[in-house]
Order: C-alpha cells, then structure tokens, then sequence
C-alpha cells in the first residue's frame, strides 16, 4: 500500500500528511537528483545557534554496496529482514559538541531530528518514504564506519519508493496497512499550565 495519507483532524501540509514509514520497498534506485533534495530539506533545519550538529552516512545499494551491506548488518535482525530491500540505507549522527565552543550541545539530537523530520517531509513530497530506525547496533556502526568520538549515532533510516504490503512476512504486512492513529491534540497539549490539557480548536 503506497497511499497512507493521514487522517488529520485539521488541515495539514500535503507531504505531511503523506508521510508515513513503510518497510516494503521498491528496489528500484533513487534518482541521484531526488536524493540530494532529501539531504538539502535536511541542510536547512532549524538548529540551536545554527549549530547544524547533523551529519549523514549515507549508502547507496547500487552505488556503495559494501557499505550498504556493513550499515544493515548493524541493524536488529527484524529490521535487517525487510530493510535490505531499501536502495538507500542512512544513519543520522549528531556532533555532541558546539563547533564554536567545544561545549556540550545538549540539543543536537534535538536538532538532528529536525534535519530528518526535513528529509522525510521532503521525501514524501517526492513519492519517496524514509522510514527513521532505533533497532540498530549504535557501537557497531560506530566501529564499522570509524564514527569519531564526539559525534552520536541517532537513527538507521531507508530511503526509498514504498513497494507492496503483500512482499513483507503476514505481521508485517498487517501493520503496513492498518489504520494510521496519532494521539489526541489534548492529549499531549498543556494549556497554560502542565496537566491542563485541552486543544487550541
């Protein structure tokens, strides 16, 4: 199922309401253009001091293969099982450190996730879905890729064109197409003061 619109209650930019995070995908390549739009939406994220901590390992299944291979085994083994047919492969690492200061930036993942909120938004816009991952093996990437020290690996992301929900195993394909559910606005919204919740509408 490639048509996952959200169900908003109020009215929404188009690509986020089209963004969701498939795990089927089409193998076909990412157009080298489509790409770099999904990195530039990153690029222009808000950030702390216009820090810009985010950084991107990014592995082409065509074009770095080796590398495509070494980033999915760093992912848990569910993951990995449905991932490598992802033709794009990514982990968001964030600068833990201010560039200007060397002082700890206690908002870069913060921020990172911005950059990458951008890039899925940007893909979506493009026919496009990244599916952003916490099930993956950070000091194995870290090691495998000779990550630095002062820089955290955040998220495993694919990239790519959403395939059929009938290619993944029967639980999968179950949550690949049942209904999109958010929280309530009240839920999670504190009027005036923490415990008050309400919704602005």
């Amino acid at each position: 199922m490639t048509d996952r619109i959200a169900p908003a209650d109020h009215p929404i930019e188009h690509a986020l309401a089209a963004r969701w995070s498939p795990r089927s995908y089409d193998e076909r390549p990412i157009p080298t253009a489509a790409l770099a739009q999904c990195l530039e939406a990153a690029r222009w994220a808000a950030s702390c001091v216009n820090d810009q901590p985010w950084n991107y390992l990014v592995t082409r299944k065509a074009e770095e293969p080796e590398a495509h291979a070494k980033l999915l085994a760093c992912l848990s083994p569910n993951n990995q099982g449905w991932a490598v047919r992802a033709p794009v492969l990514m982990l968001s690492v964030a600068r833990t450190d201010f560039a200007s200061s060397g002082k700890p930036n206690r908002h870069a993942g913060h921020d990172v996730g911005q950059a990458s909120a951008n890039l899925a938004a940007q893909a979506a816009a493009l026919g496009l879905q990244a599916h952003q991952m916490a099930g993956f093996d950070a000091a194995a990437a870290r090691a495998a890729f000779a990550i630095p020290e002062g820089y955290e690996p955040m998220a495993a992301i694919t990239l790519g064109y959403p395939g059929p929900a009938a290619a993944l195993p029967e639980a999968l394909a179950a949550r690949e197409t049942a209904p999109r559910t958010r929280k309530p606005i009240a839920e999670f919204t504190h009027l005036g003061a923490w415990g008050n919740g309400g919704s602005p509408a």
